[in-house]
């Protein structure tokens, strides 16, 4: 595969995944927002959306996507569609119901991936972060290679094609890997120039699980990121402009470039169309080395409501 021919990932399973997609977490924005969003995005090219529960914005997603559908500007099977399973929903027995109620928000009848959002079970109920009196969150004790099983027959069942993990370390995927009959597709895991978290995406790729890397832009505009912001890296600033492209653009096409999978998220229409405009150029391997010498093992996503769970990924070295 050349430099500039990233646009395709293969899955286990033979299934393409498009390596570019749109992440469509946007807790700030509304409905209206989202819609407008995906419209643009499928618009300007992306074939792959990345979706979950807790963004409670999954009907705004499937309401875009019917709109162009019934439009005649896409089909659902051109579509490579992602959804996750929350943290309360682990228990083996709620793993199907949680499925399809992604399905029924997105319209779909189908997903094409489905992910565990992350390790930790919590606590099962209507609340996303159950809370006791005190505040404190409540965790539940069900193992997610439990949890796994239950995916397993939801691929039996037709109701996903891929199944995955998001925020495993590598000693948790070894434990499902070391089980399951259906082995997991792909990790979805922060990565940005300042986390290159090498290592896991080593096993993960030794192990022929592919990688998508959240946060690929490092949260542009966190105030608290204690050093240089990402997009502002002078040495990142100083390759976009001899590539007469956008420091977004770059970094997008780092992770590209490193097999990656990449969900940058954004409302703005402008700056979803220039995000897919990166197949049109490529990074030179001292270029390439320049960003990598930019790793600062720096983590901005650590969870911290479940810092003490015995399922904590991020205690693990990768």
């Amino acid at each position: 595969m050349s430099d500039r021919d990233r646009s395709i990932i293969r899955l286990r399973s033979g299934q393409k995944l498009p390596a570019l997609g749109l992440g469509t977490y946007a807790p700030k924005e509304s409905e209206d927002d989202v819609i407008r969003a995906v419209r643009a995005a499928i618009k300007s090219g992306y074939r792959h959306l990345d979706c979950a529960a807790i963004y409670r914005n999954e009907r705004a997603v499937g309401h875009a996507i019917k709109q162009l559908i019934v439009e005649g500007v896409i089909k659902r099977e051109d579509l490579f569609i992602t959804s996750k399973l929350w943290n309360t929903c682990h228990r083996p027995d709620l793993v199907r119901a949680s499925l399809k109620k992604s399905m029924d928000d997105l319209g779909l009848k189908y997903l094409d991936m489905y992910l565990i959002h992350w390790p930790m079970g919590l606590k099962e109920g209507e609340a996303f972060h159950p809370k006791d009196e005190n505040g404190k969150i409540l965790f539940s004790e069900v193992d997610y290679v439990d949890t796994w099983k239950a995916l397993e027959d939801c691929v039996d069942e037709g109701l996903v094609k891929n199944i995955g993990v998001s925020n495993f370390s590598s000693r948790q995927i070894k434990r499902i890997l070391e089980v399951a009959r259906i082995k997991p597709c792909n990790n979805q895991v922060e990565i940005h120039v300042h986390l290159a978290n090498q290592k896991l995406v080593d096993y993960c790729h030794e192990n022929g699980i592919t990688v998508t890397a959240y946060s690929p832009l490092a949260a542009p505009g966190n105030a608290s990121v204690p050093f240089t912001p990402s997009l502002e890296e002078p040495v990142i600033k100083e390759i976009a402009q001899k590539k007469k492209k956008t420091p977004a653009q770059v970094i997008i096409r780092f992770l590209l470039q490193r097999g990656l999978s990449v969900i940058p998220k954004s409302v703005t229409v402008e700056r979803i169309e220039e995000n897919f405009q990166v197949f049109d150029f490529s990074l030179s391997e001292d270029e390439m080395q320049q960003i990598f010498s930019l790793n600062k093992d720096h983590r901005l996503n650590i969870e911290e409501i479940a810092l003490d769970h015995k399922y904590y990924p991020f205690n693990d070295p990768f």
